[in-house]
């Protein structure tokens, strides 16, 4: 599966190495990044990326030769007024969550994606390889 690589894997594990993990393991949270499942077949790679609570809306799913990019944000917020309509409390919430994957040789058009319970699955198809031509070397007679 060396044709398909997180953007930025790299970076984590080198930090993690690098320091700790117990000491810097608040700074290295995920809280914006999306927990992903990748699986090789013959002809296709198939992604299951964790969403939970968004919606297909939410989520921007491009491809710009080389990466394939998946991006959700959400937009959250809460207001809680007392009777006199006076805002008690006031909370937003707002973040992006972004996953980029390094991809070559695959089928641009043929990409599928779809979304059930939280779950975004991608199907994503190789480019066959053509196969080469054997050239016949003929003898020389002239």
């Amino acid at each position: 599966m060396f044709d398909l690589v997180p953007f930025g894997k790299r970076r984590e594990e080198a930090f993690g190495d690098l320091f700790g993990d117990d000491f810097f393991a608040p700074l290295k949270s995920s809280t914006l990044s999306i927990r992903t499942d990748i699986r090789e077949a013959e002809d296709r790679y198939l992604i299951e990326a964790e969403l939970p609570g968004f919606t297909k809306d939410d989520i921007v799913i491009d491809y710009a030769a080389p990466y394939l990019t998946i991006k959700a944000v959400r937009k959250e917020e809460n207001t809680e007024e007392n009777s006199d309509r006076q805002i008690v409390r006031k909370e937003r919430r707002y973040g992006e969550y972004v996953r980029r994957f390094y991809v070559q040789d695959i089928k641009e058009e043929g990409i599928r994606a779809s979304l059930k319970n939280g779950v975004l699955s991608l199907e994503v198809p190789k480019r066959q390889k053509p196969e080469g031509t054997r050239i016949e070397i003929r003898d020389d007679e002239q």
